[in-house]
């Protein structure tokens, strides 16, 4: 995610001039870079900077003026807490400043709280003659259309209200850089795992090893805190209908660093993922190995389609124990880790 304390990155910028002329063009891109990111918080954007005649539309809301534009971001603010990250701002016309960020936020009046998120680009249009924002469109990366009104974005927004049981525990940092309608693109920190070869995602002996670990079968008899999820590394060959090298993982607390841990037993051992840039799709149900080969295969095509470079194997990260937990609720996901990746 862009470190909002650093220099902000240098985009392409529309040169020619018009409507409020390139340096007062250049002036709003900074003023965008330092007001957005008090979006959602106690601050808030500097209302002085928009036209009281503002007009709003995103997929599934429409606003004509300055204040309904502000009540429905408080509205947002109380309803949803959202986590808003700004990217990058850059000029993409005279009169047109363009913006791309991800939002992440909670349904707060739902009793397990699902998570939505928002992907997408804003186009600010600039009165030429008050060098106030005067118009204010959203597009989100989520569906073809964001022409208001959108069933397509309705849809959009009612498919992530869906009741999934998550585990309310520490979990691998990350932060989502772009959503798409079944994929988003992470940028995951580093985090520690406790791992052991297996031959199958199931193989009960090799959790059986990881739980002892966990469970003090280690150097200082010691258990340990884990943070979900469980991990299936597969290293596969470039095909995954060939055979693949399975890695369990387990995936430990931050709370220790890597030489504070405990040394395992034989055969399971320590290891510290370095983390990176992953394309991510979830999937409910149980995960047998032919569905998880399914998902790769799917999740890797669309990659490879949207011109990404998804290198080889998958991790499939278990959110809840498959014996005990309704199928239709588990939560369950297929992660390929990318060569690169730009949100240019």
């Amino acid at each position: 995610m862009v470190d909002l304390e650093t220099s902000p990155p240098s985009p392409k910028q529309d040169t020619t001039g018009g409507g409020g002329g390139g340096g007062g063009m250049g002036e709003l891109v900074d003023f965008l870079y330092r007001d957005l990111p008090h979006l959602f918080d106690d601050k808030g954007i500097d209302r002085t900077a928009y036209d009281a005649a503002l007009k709003f539309r995103d997929p599934i809301t429409s606003h004509d003026d300055l204040n309904s534009y502000l009540l429905n971001i408080a509205t947002l603010k109380f309803l949803f807490r959202p986590q808003f990250d700004l990217h990058w701002v850059k000029q993409t016309g005279p009169s047109e400043i363009t913006t791309r960020w991800s939002m992440v936020m909670r349904f707060l009046l739902l009793p397990w709280q699902p998570q939505l998120v928002f992907t997408g680009t804003s186009v600010m249009s600039v009165n030429p003659e008050t060098n106030k924002f005067i118009r204010h469109v959203d597009y989100w990366d989520s569906i073809v259309s964001s022409d208001f009104f959108s069933i397509e974005g309705l849809i959009d927004v009612i498919k992530q209200l869906r009741y999934y049981k998550m585990p309310r525990l520490e979990m691998p940092s990350y932060h989502i850089l772009k959503r798409t309608a079944s994929y988003q693109v992470r940028k995951y920190g580093p985090f520690s795992v406790v791992e052991r070869d297996g031959d199958s995602l199931a193989g009960s002996d090799v959790f059986n090893d990881l739980a002892g670990y966990i469970f003090g079968k280690n150097s200082a008899s010691q258990r340990m805190a884990v943070a979900p999820p469980v991990n299936g590394n597969t290293q596969a060959s470039s095909s995954v209908d060939e055979k693949s090298e399975i890695a369990i993982q387990f995936v430990l607390s931050s709370a220790k660093s890597m030489k504070s841990l405990p040394t395992p037993n034989e055969g399971v051992k320590l290891r510290e993922v370095e983390g990176g840039i992953a394309g991510v799709s979830s999937f409910s149900g149980k995960p047998t190995e032919s569905i998880v080969k399914e998902k790769e295969k799917d999740l890797r095509c669309r990659l490879i389609r949207n011109r990404l470079k998804p290198k080889p194997g998958c991790l499939l990260a278990l959110y809840n124990d498959p014996d005990a937990t309704c199928e239709h609720i588990m939560r369950n996901e297929v992660l390929i880790w990318l060569e690169e990746f730009s949100l240019d």
